[in-house]
């Protein structure tokens, strides 16, 4: 089968959403419409839905008798192809539900994997999507397959024989165990390669899936990456240079966008590709200033940084698409509940300037305005000044060179005193703001000689 032929056979499924309303956050109007997204992405088309409120989910097929009864007859009624449910569902309750049903039963979470299977584009997003799938497979086989109560017999399986379950079993550790090296490796050399940029400061976008990160990455930086209405449209990680106006070049980091309820093992597949995230000398946590939710999407996000191990990280708060909040009192409401947050449009560029600002700002406290004065044949100087910070101006006389430029401290270590005589234009700012702890700016390299 083609890949087209399986896009067909997605987009023709007819699925009945169903949410058993317990803790989580959900829109009390639309309270399936995140779901709905979902679906939706994976390519599915949804033809109902059903929801229940509970204080605890039934243990045999999470919804109550009755409602399993009107489940039933909604399936029957839009002839169904399966049914999905905003809840993670337990192996036996998947099984229950699909005898009770006689339609293919999935959860939120397995929507989610189907989707970052789809999208998944680089070899490292595939295997951690895989190592994902796999891990949340095991203790589902028995469903998975028919074959499975067969005894696989012959040389070499003589005796008691061995079922076929334990066969498949035994085969996916394995290779859950070698994904597991695989990416492990992958994600040390991308840990060096992050840490070998030499000084160069970096900025990770990060924030609720369809937040608006990358229309904002290629607001700011004029690239022309994929930017769809779409829930994680991004999967890999794509970083772009940003200069900042008068200021310097830095790195800017697009990543994948979080959701409620991630799955914990896709946070520890994805780790390799997050690494920009640990890395990275300042977070914009990009929001949607529209959407209802927006109080409990940004509560998942800080939930999923502090599980990555960087909630302590220098982070400042962006609430994206806030021409589209038209109700002014929503709109003051939002901006009272977030009074240091940065209101801005990616799509319409309102705030922008602010924003690149107040990204300045943090960003220069590690950062000196000095004048380098140097022999005037010392281009290597000039040209790494030029790479590792910003050359604002240059002063010939007949013997020296004079560079004004705003530059990290660390930087300045580097040059050697026999080469270039360094004197500050301004005292260095503090390293630290209240409250916000300041990433340490990786070591940079050698000035060339």
């Amino acid at each position: 089968m083609t890949a087209r032929d399986r896009a067909s056979s997605v987009q023709s499924e007819r699925a009945v959403l169903v949410g058993v309303l317990l803790d989580a956050p959900v829109d009390p109007e639309h309270p399936l419409d995140e779901l709905g997204g979902l679906v939706s992405t994976a390519g599915a088309r949804v033809v109902a839905e059903l929801t229940q409120r509970r204080d605890r989910p039934d243990q045999t097929t999470y919804l109550g008798k009755g409602k399993l009864t009107e489940l039933t007859g909604l399936c029957a009624r839009h002839d169904a192809d399966v049914v999905i449910f905003d809840n993670d569902l337990s192996p036996a309750q998947t099984r229950n539900l699909e005898r009770a049903l006689q339609t293919k039963v999935l959860d939120r979470s397995e929507v989610i994997l189907d989707i970052f299977a789809a999208r998944a584009r680089t070899y490292e997003a595939r295997l951690a999507v895989e190592l994902a799938q796999l891990e949340y497979s095991l203790p589902r086989l028995k469903r998975m397959w028919t074959h499975l109560s067969r005894l696989k017999m012959g040389i070499g399986m003589r005796g008691p024989g061995e079922k076929q379950l334990e066969v498949d079993r035994r085969l996916v550790e394995k290779r859950i165990h070698e994904l597991r090296q695989e990416i492990d490796e992958i994600h040390g050399r991308k840990e060096r390669q992050v840490a070998a940029r030499n000084g160069q400061l970096t900025v990770s976008l990060v924030g609720y899936t369809n937040a608006g990160k990358s229309t904002l990455l290629n607001a700011l930086t004029g690239s022309t990456e994929l930017a769809e209405d779409k829930l994680f449209a991004t999967l890999d990680t794509r970083t772009r240079r940003w200069r900042l106006p008068g200021w310097g070049p830095v790195l800017l980091s697009d990543t994948v966008g979080f959701i409620r309820d991630l799955p914990h093992r896709l946070i520890a597949s994805f780790r390799a590709t997050l690494e920009e995230t640990r890395q990275a000398d300042l977070l914009l946590h990009v929001a949607d200033a529209s959407s209802p939710l927006v109080d409990h999407q940004i509560a998942a996000v800080r939930g999923v940084l502090a599980e990555l191990g960087v909630d302590d990280k220098d982070t400042l708060l962006v609430l994206n698409k806030i021409d589209a909040v038209a109700d002014q009192a929503r709109r003051d409401h939002v901006l009272g509940r977030y009074p240091h947050a940065l209101a801005i449009s990616a799509r319409g560029g309102a705030g922008l300037a602010t924003l690149a600002q107040a990204v300045s700002d943090h960003l220069g406290r590690e950062f000196r305005d000095v004048d380098v004065e140097t022999d005037p044949g010392n281009g290597r100087l000039l040209a790494w000044l030029a790479a590792h910070g910003e050359v604002l101006s240059r002063h010939f006389t007949a013997d020296r060179m004079t560079i004004h430029c705003r530059i990290p401290a660390e930087c300045l270590g580097r040059i050697d005193p026999h080469d270039a005589v360094i004197r500050d234009r301004a005292p260095p700012r503090p390293s630290t703001t209240e409250g916000i702890p300041h990433a340490a700016v990786p070591a940079p390299a050698a000035v060339p000689r």
